[in-house]
């Protein structure tokens, strides 16, 4: 995908065909499940294959004229939507949710048509670290991402179980997942996505004094700082004090807010507010 600086350009040729059919795939999975049964989520998967391949041309630059990886907030945001969708597929082996599989449906024209019209300049990795400090930062977004989702369906369940009752249970939750498993599984993700983004920020610090004018502290490791540390209370919180439910779910939306206006928001300052792609 070719873009100039900071304007919202759909990618020309045949990436722009992926990106259509990525999106009609998906779709397809926003339409209810009772409608066209098994054909949304054949839609959700289409969509995900292919958005696996718009990824590739966009980070990668595969078959682009100018090399380098392409890092702008579309892909960042793109990718960590397509992780997210990835957990759901697995989980939904065992534990189906057709509802949730419209909103990803959505998130994922979103997330495809963002990536194919603000894809970044090109830009040269000066640390053979660079990539692995990108891969692990990425990495982190999809682990809050997919800790977010849970922590959505655990307010979920115990808004019906205080409102409705224990019989209401089922219909707030992904049906078959005790409450106590559900937790679980969202801070399994909270205390895995913790470990990768404080090896993010690790590698940042030795990756920034590799780089030309190599920069630690700009608003992007701020945020991402910030993150850390809300997070790292969340997981302390939990530790020390036990906190659960809404509490401790208020703490991991803070966290990966902070996190998303890290990286993510500061390219979308700089490409599309201020016009500076390359900063």
């Amino acid at each position: 995908m070719i873009l100039s600086t900071g304007s919202p350009v759909l990618a020309p040729g045949g990436s722009l065909l992926l990106v259509l059919v990525a999106s009609g795939l998906y779709l397809l999975a926003t339409v209810p499940a009772a409608s066209w049964g098994r054909l949304s989520a054949v839609g959700l998967l289409g969509g995900f294959v292919l958005h696996a391949l718009l990824l590739l041309i966009d980070i990668g630059g595969l078959g682009q004229p100018t090399p380098g990886a392409r890092l702008g907030f579309g892909p960042v945001l793109s990718t960590a939507v397509w992780m997210v969708i990835a957990v759901y597929a697995v989980e939904s082996r065992l534990l189906p949710v057709p509802v949730v599989r419209q909103w990803l449906g959505l998130a994922g024209i979103v997330a495809v048509l963002l990536a194919a019209s603000f894809p970044g300049d090109p830009r040269v990795m000066h640390s053979t670290l660079a990539p692995v400090h990108f891969a692990l930062g990425v990495g982190s977004y999809g682990l809050f991402g997919a800790a977010v989702l849970h922590g959505l369906w655990l307010d979920a369940a115990e808004r019906r179980m205080r409102t409705a009752g224990a019989a209401a249970l089922g219909h707030g939750r992904p049906p078959g997942m005790p409450l106590l498993q559900l937790e679980r599984i969202t801070f399994r993700f909270v205390e895995v996505g913790f470990i990768v983004l404080t090896a993010t920020l690790l590698l940042g610090i030795v990756t920034s004094f590799a780089a030309p004018q190599g920069r630690w502290l700009e608003h992007k490791t701020v945020f991402s700082v910030l993150a850390w540390a809300v997070i790292g209370g969340l997981l302390l919180g939990r530790r020390v004090r036990g906190w659960r439910g809404r509490q401790a779910t208020r703490w991991l939306y803070s966290g990966a807010v902070l996190l998303l206006l890290g990286y993510a928001g500061s390219r979308f300052v700089l490409e599309v507010v201020l016009n500076r792609g390359g900063a």
